[in-house]
């Protein structure tokens, strides 16, 4: 844990999209995807209010829906997490990305259980405060995942990625493999006025040595590939020389080489982003992607429900912000880049 606080931009967290994948089925099953309620997934157990593990100490975790790969992800470690320190695990998840009537009911459900700790990925972070606060006033360590809530000191502690080195991360990559090439770059960014996009827009823009006056094309894509394919078609209209693209995501990404293949341009262009998703982390591999920035909701999941079991038994609580790690994932290494391959980033990709 860090000895002092970090204060993190609220925004400057990734909102997650729902996606459908056969792993967000096997989610469905175990959850029933209807209202909000208490599961027991994992380990053998059955529906209620008891969770995986058998310990008397029992874990609160609330994601924002039970559907989104990055949470079943995070579902995950938290349920090998409480395995392997014997506690009972409780979860929750909205019906929809935005549910907080859902996210407060399920704290107020966790408390009466009698939970040591909850930690939650907040849909809306200002109004799920109030009820973080009677929570804490109960005793109940609160920890964000992911998403802080605002103000960020609402919870005890925040367990999330550190969007501005992701990005950077991948700026640099991006000026080691141009091998000294002039870039003409096209951002495809996130939306107007959403932080999350500003830092690893400004990351990417920071690792690579370079300012907004070099970017060539920027179009907002909200995440979204068929808007990415669209942004991309525009850029390639507005300035056809083109040989660099930085993407919010690896949805926009593959949109982008959608765009650049019917061009035939796709073995000219590199492209590179963030988020690490097992999709995204296999376009890397098929040499679509040139690099991505991976993170680890497992690992925030995993490190949250050990913070608890360590108030548990001696009380002493998390505090502040502690980065859960971002890993430059790609096959075409370049010198004085740290990165690892696509065998370790699918071994440790979501989704």
């Amino acid at each position: 844990m860090p000895t002092a606080p970090l204060v993190i931009p609220q925004e400057s967290f990734m909102s997650r999209t729902t996606r459908l994948t056969p792993s967000l089925l096997r989610a469905a099953a175990c959850t029933g995807i209807a209202a909000l309620t208490l599961t027991a997934c994992g380990s053998g157990s059955g529906s209620g209010s008891a969770g995986s593990g058998s310990g008397s100490v029992k874990v609160g975790l609330i994601t924002k829906t039970d559907t989104n790969p990055f949470f079943v992800k995070m579902k995950e470690g938290a349920e090998k997490a409480a395995k392997a320190d014997g506690v009972q695990l409780m979860t929750a998840a909205g019906k929809f990305d935005g549910d907080n009537s859902g996210q407060v009911t399920a704290i107020e459900n966790m408390v009466a259980a009698g939970v040591k700790g909850i930690l939650i990925t907040p849909s809306d972070s200002k109004a799920i405060v109030p009820a973080i606060a009677k929570a804490r006033a109960k005793g109940v360590l609160v920890i964000a995942l992911d998403t802080p809530t605002e103000p960020q000191s609402a919870v005890d502690a925040l367990f999330a990625t550190n969007n501005l080195t992701a990005g950077q991360l991948i700026g640099e990559y991006a000026k080691a493999a141009m091998k000294g090439k002039t870039a003409k770059i096209a951002a495809l960014d996130l939306a107007p006025g959403v932080s999350v996009g500003v830092q690893r827009h400004d990351g990417f823009l920071k690792g690579f040595g370079a300012t907004d006056k070099d970017v060539v094309c920027a179009q907002d894509t909200g995440g979204d590939q068929a808007k990415g394919q669209t942004a991309m078609e525009n850029c390639l209209q507005k300035s056809p020389g083109i040989n660099l693209v930085y993407t919010i995501n690896e949805p926009a990404a593959l949109g982008a080489y959608t765009a650049l293949k019917a061009k035939g341009l796709e073995k000219d262009v590199l492209i590179v982003s963030v988020d690490g998703g097992c999709t995204g982390t296999q376009a890397v591999k098929d040499g679509k992607i040139a690099a991505t920035s991976q993170q680890y909701p497992l690992k925030m999941a995993a490190e949250g429900v050990k913070a608890v079991v360590t108030y548990a038994k001696n009380g002493k609580k998390a505090s502040g912000y502690t980065d859960t790690g971002v890993t430059l994932i790609t096959d075409k290494a370049q010198t004085g880049v740290t990165s690892k391959d696509t065998g370790y980033g699918l071994q440790n990709c979501w989704g």
